[in-house]
């Protein structure tokens, strides 16, 4: 089975060179949507493409009902197939606040159905907010307050994605639990307790967003459960003066990720879901020929 490897929809360079074309320096139409971002992208050669639904809070009808259709189109006469990272921006579906959590549900099931049509394979959830992010990394917080903030937040959580499942009737295993600025552990355990599954983010794991679990101990934790892989380079390094720095979202090669030992891992797994990079189209085809070249790529391999 070849690895099939694509890019996100979400597009800066691209979606710029659309709305302010250069030669004319005038604003382009508001036609600009989902669909044409898609079809630039089949255009350089990708055809498994993360749709990324926060585009519409800077161009509401981006996803609207003719963009949808256009994207079904799409699918059948370019071959395309989709993933669905679900809305993250402004979002916190494990708020303490009850407002704001039954809000961030309510945005989340109508993407689901806003997308179901185009019969995704895998949607993508990032389960804690910034807020849980704020206090997971709040610097002089003991060990003991923080674990139990966290468990705070992983109750909240928990009641946003069972009522997501439960309003949508998505299968619970369709939903996957990004390895993001939370918890390893807490993650694993909502996915367990749920039936859920995990996209595996390489970029976050090895910067240690999700805490200072090693890349090969987080992978093989993640392996049961793994529906789909975010592909991009990062790195963690600590200063001599004990501060840390750390980077993600980098082209392959340009960082620390252990390509060789993840590749080895998922063929050892047989895992033949979606890896996306999360990566500008220049920065994803570079990482491709980075992958060539370390014969890392599999041969077969589809884009």
């Amino acid at each position: 089975m070849p690895w099939r490897f694509g890019v996100q929809l979400l597009q800066a360079p691209l979606l710029l060179e659309l709305l302010w074309p250069p030669a004319s320096g005038v604003r382009g139409e508001t036609w600009v949507d989902a669909a044409e971002l898609a079809g630039r992208i089949a255009d350089r050669g990708f055809h498994l493409i993360e749709l990324n639904p926060d585009l519409q809070v800077v161009l509401p009808e981006s996803f609207a009902l003719p963009a949808l259709r256009r994207l079904q189109d799409l699918k059948q006469a370019r071959g395309l197939r989709y993933t669905v990272h679900l809305p993250l921006w402004t979002l916190d579906p494990s708020s303490p606040v009850e407002g704001i959590r039954r809000a961030s549900v309510d945005v989340l099931v109508e993407a689901v159905f806003r997308l179901a049509p185009l019969e995704p394979e895998v949607y993508v959830l990032h389960g804690a907010g910034p807020l849980a992010a704020e206090f997971f990394t709040l610097p002089g917080l003991p060990g003991g307050p923080r674990l139990a903030l966290m468990r705070r937040f992983q109750e909240q959580a928990a009641r946003s994605i069972e009522e997501l499942l439960r309003r949508t009737g998505l299968p619970s295993r369709s939903l996957a639990l990004e390895t993001i600025q939370f918890p390893l552990e807490l993650t694993l355990e909502l996915a367990e307790a749920l039936d859920l599954s995990i996209c595996f983010d390489t970029g976050h794991v090895i910067s240690r967003q999700p805490g200072p679990v090693g890349f090969g101990e987080a992978l093989a934790r993640c392996l049961p459960r793994l529906a789909e892989v975010h592909l991009h380079d990062g790195d963690y390094r600590e200063r001599p003066d004990g501060s840390v720095a750390w980077a993600d979202h980098l082209p392959l090669g340009e960082g620390a990720v252990p390509v060789g030992e993840l590749f080895r891992a998922l063929e050892a797994h047989g895992f033949a879901g979606p890896v996306i990079f999360e990566l500008s189209l220049d920065a994803a085809e570079a990482s491709l020929a980075f992958l060539r070249q370390a014969g890392l790529a599999g041969s077969p391999f589809e884009v």
